[in-house]
């Protein structure tokens, strides 16, 4: 499995925001993004995490430029972003 993993740095009071983004998209990733395994949210004292699934590395990094990723999903938390994410593609064996 290969894994997307965003950490966003967004403030505690506009988390509740992200993560409606976060199920607002879900759906959408797993049934339109090809390649796309899962997806979870993870909410850490020190920021939020978005953990994507995919079957290979360049369906992963297809997703990064997809319409659904840069027109949809960027746009609607960027609002919400201290800085910019930390955006890392990797190998789970």
């Amino acid at each position: 499995m290969i894994y997307l993993q965003i950490s966003l740095n967004i403030a505690p009071i506009n988390r509740p925001a992200a993560a409606a983004i976060y199920s607002k998209f879900k759906s959408a990733f797993l049934e339109q993004v090809p390649g796309a395994k899962s997806k979870e949210l993870l909410i850490r004292d020190e920021d939020v995490q978005v953990q994507h699934g995919f079957d290979t590395r360049e369906n992963a990094n297809a997703y990064l430029h997809s319409a659904l990723f840069t027109n949809d999903v960027v746009v609607s938390l960027k609002p919400l972003l201290a800085s910019d994410p930390d955006v890392r593609i990797y190998a789970a064996h």
